[in-house]
């Protein structure tokens, strides 16, 4: 079957790049000549009859996005913004794995020049974010996550219910913004996190605003390796896309989430979350304000090239 969206970009050409396993198409507009549809993400997202991808990430001058335009004001360095879209086409603030092959993807273009320990800063629906290039792959600092519906979590630490498909029964979760919504809950082993269906999105309650995505964890015992790093294994159901293999921001979340619950005891800044695509780094580093920033790092490559073709 042809999609008509896709034939409305003909002669586009493109990227295929993914970050542990979370992939996504990528495309150059410098000129912010390329307006793009939510029904035409969609197509070029769809795996049968498109491209195939879990979103879509535009590199577009940030002086040029209409609403966010200060960013570059208030920051001239942030030269490139990071358009990115779910694969239904619905518009995402953020994706920390899609940051990484953004990156990549400017570096690649040649749009870039970042050497190993240089820094840019890239505009997006979530604000400025720093990224590092590292000798293997990148880093991003994400900025503070914070609790999302707080006055209930402080007093609980747990503030939604979650029922995935097939079970009877919700249980307790903790929602995180990490400039885009997560909703966290904690299993006791790997035999359930394994079982589930994540093929449906899973039922919150409350849901925050604008939808969330849900993040199922189990720590590993111990938790604390030799090394001082905290070791956590997840999968998750993004919102608007499904189950994905890996979800940058919400592997911060979900350490986040186990650090927030395990706060009794001593302070845990290091933490390596197991994805089914790999595994991320998350690392909680204080700031000159007083709070703390959320760095994530990991892997990011490019697959394939092209251009969309026509009937």
């Amino acid at each position: 079957m042809y999609s008509t969206e896709l034939g409305q970009l003909a002669g586009q050409t493109f990227a295929k790049g993914h970050a542990t396993g979370n992939d996504f198409v990528l495309i150059a507009d410098p000129e912010a000549a390329v307006e793009l549809t939510a029904e035409q993400v969609a197509a070029l997202c769809h795996r049968r009859f498109g491209i195939g991808g879990d979103g879509l990430i535009r590199a577009v001058p940030t002086a040029k996005v209409p609403g966010y335009e200060q960013q570059v004001t208030e920051n001239p360095e942030a030269y490139w913004f990071m358009d990115y879209r779910n694969s239904d086409g619905s518009i995402a603030e953020m994706c920390g794995n899609g940051v990484r092959a953004f990156a990549h993807f400017l570096i690649a273009e040649g749009l870039v020049d970042l050497q190993i320990g240089q820094s840019i800063f890239i505009g997006s629906r979530a604000g400025i974010k720093t990224i590092t290039r590292l000798v293997e792959g990148y880093a991003v600092n994400l900025g503070p996550w914070g609790l999302i519906f707080e006055d209930k979590a402080e007093a609980d630490s747990i503030d939604s219910m979650v029922k995935p498909r097939g079970w009877e029964q919700a249980v307790p979760a903790l929602s995180i913004t990490m400039g885009n919504p997560h909703t966290v809950v904690a299993l006791p082993d790997l035999d359930m996190l394994e079982s589930l269906d994540l093929f449906v999105e899973p039922e919150v309650a409350p849901k925050p605003a604008n939808g969330t995505n849900v993040e199922f964890v189990v720590p590993n015992e111990p938790l604390i390796e030799e090394d001082g790093v905290a070791q956590v294994t997840m999968r998750v159901h993004e919102r608007g896309v499904g189950e994905t293999l890996s979800c940058g921001t919400g592997a911060c979340a979900a350490a986040a989430a186990v650090r927030y619950w395990a706060r009794g005891t001593a302070l845990i800044n290091q933490w390596a979350v197991s994805v089914p695509g790999g595994v991320v780094g998350v690392e909680f580093r204080a700031n000159e304000r007083g709070g703390e920033d959320t760095i994530l790092s990991g892997p990011a490559e490019l697959v394939a090239r092209g251009v969309i073709g026509s009937k």
